[in-house]
């Protein structure tokens, strides 16, 4: 009786958010490739905030982060803490130059900046890097959830692989439906749905977790992490899963790349019905970030407390937590919600692929610029990147250090270059083309020696610091090669924004906000505060005052004397 009270109300979930979708969706492909791509430029805020986490929140940070701190310690939370910093950067710089230049995709710059041969082999790089690593992983971390759950292998006696692969299938079939068939504002109209039930959900496992740990009492349970402060050090040693030192070296560049030139992420921004929405999603879904350490390490940890280092796949962690913690009521809700994330990531990143093959592949090099018909190969391209996705997705089935190691060590072939030649692109009039195509070369190929030949051990360093260093070196190449054979770029004269680009009010203040937050809960999950070994020292909250006042000072000399576009308008009408 309680298998199927959650195995109906799982179904009934997907259907409400389904017919939903469909019904905000209905006659979306007949609006052409801004409206099957872009959601026609019309996304709110909200909408955008809501796709954008719920395509990060998928069943690789929660079941990866968490299996991370199971298997080894929290400073694995730094590469999502860390991402508010990316998003106020987003939110601040980038955003207003893509939105002026009405971009669908980034490598369209690209093209304009460097030359067509760029712009091509960067949508190549992502649509691999898409399709061979982000979507499978997607895919089998969500049908493990899954199947540890519902106990899906035991059920119906398949192997692991079996049942792995089956559960992809399922969810890959749907996601790509919702790609293929409602393009960019199903995918975000799902999402946000999905989101709100996975955020309440993600949120109340660990505090079941540590009414657990206690024996039915929460401060118990709270009592029990704290009596091992060790466990609650996120500023991570040179030995540590992710030293704290690479949050100001590759970590810094690998979140720009993700959340300011990622086209499965910026594709919600370039949909935005003006700058300032686009803007005040961004920043609500850096602020919403902040909350990672509640949601994707404290249940590893609480894993950890109660389980014993009992599993050697550490992804499977986080899903034995939920099937012990989790009222049977809400299982059927929570696999959901857990189902909706997992089609969620799977089917905006099979969004951004076909958005990249249309747009900067298929239209230019066969010169097609019938709308309807770019959206019909739209939709093949979905289906067949979906394809490739479920087939691999079970081969990921024993990676031996868990699935997010894996995932940060192959986006380092492509996220280095890429954010190096956007900040390149958009900061310099005199790096030529031959410089962007030679760095791409050079870091695939420098990366995969350091990563394949065995090369690591005689180089000291943690790959996330690799990726910085190659940040350095490929900036000092395109700035050397600009001043050897420095073109003579300028940009052209771009047409009208199609969008209202008057900045969001709020954007300084939200993200001085956001920024001392950060700080703070570094400061606490640190030696300055919980993690210190002979309890909480004085100082911890001399430090977190100056934090704050340090915060209000700059958000007063950043805010001073400043006015909207609107209030200017208002005042020089009045003169």
């Amino acid at each position: 009786m309680q298998m199927l009270f959650s195995v109906a109300s799982f179904l009934l979930f997907l259907i409400f958010v389904a017919l939903y979708s469909y019904r905000k969706t209905k006659g979306i492909s007949e609006a052409g490739v801004d409206g099957f791509f872009l959601a026609g430029r019309g996304l709110s805020g909200y909408f955008i905030a809501g796709s954008l986490l719920l395509s990060n929140l998928s069943a690789e940070q929660l079941v990866g982060l968490n299996g991370n701190a199971y298997r080894f310690d929290i400073s694995g939370m730094a590469w999502e803490s860390t991402a508010a910093v990316a998003t106020i950067i987003m939110a601040l710089f980038f955003l207003p130059r893509f939105l002026r230049r009405g971009l669908t995709t980034l490598p369209q710059f690209l093209e304009t900046r460097f030359d067509q041969t760029t712009r091509r082999m960067v949508s190549i790089m992502l649509l691999v890097g898409y399709a061979v690593m982000a979507n499978p992983c997607s895919l089998y971390l969500g049908a493990l959830t899954m199947n540890e759950i519902f106990d899906f292998q035991s059920f119906f006696h398949l192997p692991a692989w079996s049942a792995i692969g089956l559960l992809a299938l399922a969810m890959g079939a749907i996601g790509g439906l919702y790609a293929t068939l409602g393009g960019l504002k199903a995918v975000a109209i799902s999402d946000t749905i999905s989101g709100v039930i996975l955020l309440i959900a993600a949120l109340l496992i660990p505090v079941l977790g540590l009414f657990a740990l206690g024996d039915g009492a929460f401060i118990s349970g709270a009592t029990r992490l704290l009596n091992h402060p060790a466990q609650l050090n996120a500023i991570g040693s040179e030995t540590a899963s992710v030293p704290f030192s690479t949050v100001f070296t590759g970590m810094l560049c690998a979140n720009m790349f993700y959340w300011c030139t990622n086209q499965m992420i910026i594709q919600r921004t370039l949909g935005a019905s003006s700058l300032a929405e686009s803007q005040k999603g961004v920043l609500l879904a850096g602020s919403i970030k902040l909350l990672v350490p509640l949601v994707m390490v404290l249940p590893g940890l609480i894993a950890f407390n109660l389980f014993g280092p009992v599993f050697s796949n550490a992804d499977y962690a986080y899903p034995a937590l939920v099937k012990a913690l989790l009222p049977w009521w809400l299982t059927g809700m929570f696999t959901a919600a857990i189902f909706g994330t997992v089609i969620s990531h799977f089917n905006s990143i099979i969004n951004a692929s076909a958005t990249l093959f249309v747009i900067d592949l298929y239209g230019p090099l066969t010169g097609c610029q019938d709308e309807a018909k770019l959206v019909r190969v739209g939709k093949i391209a979905s289906l067949a990147f979906s394809l490739v996705s479920i087939v691999l997705a079970p081969l990921l089935l024993h990676t031996p250090n868990g699935i997010f190691d894996l995932m940060r060590r192959f986006t380092g072939f492509y996220n280095i270059p890429i954010i190096t030649l956007v900040l390149a692109g958009f900061l310099t009039r005199n790096v030529p083309a031959r410089a962007a195509k030679t760095v791409l070369i050079f870091h695939i190929v420098v990366y995969a020696i350091y990563t394949f030949s065995g090369v690591q051990k005689f180089i000291p360093l943690h790959y996330i610091h690799v990726m910085g260093l190659l940040f350095v070196i490929e900036l000092a190449i395109l700035l050397l090669m600009g001043y050897l054979w420095p073109a003579r770029w300028e940009e052209p004269e771009a047409a009208p924004a199609r969008i209202p680009m008057e900045k969001w009010r709020y954007a300084i203040p939200a993200s001085v906000i956001m920024m001392a937050v950060l700080i703070s809960i570094f400061m606490t999950l640190s030696p300055l505060g919980l993690a210190a070994e002979t309890g909480i020292p004085d100082s911890f909250v001399w430090w977190l005052t100056a934090v704050w006042a340090g915060a209000l000072l700059l958000m007063r000399l950043l805010t001073r004397n400043k006015k909207t576009g609107v209030e200017c308008a208002r005042d020089h009408a009045k003169s």
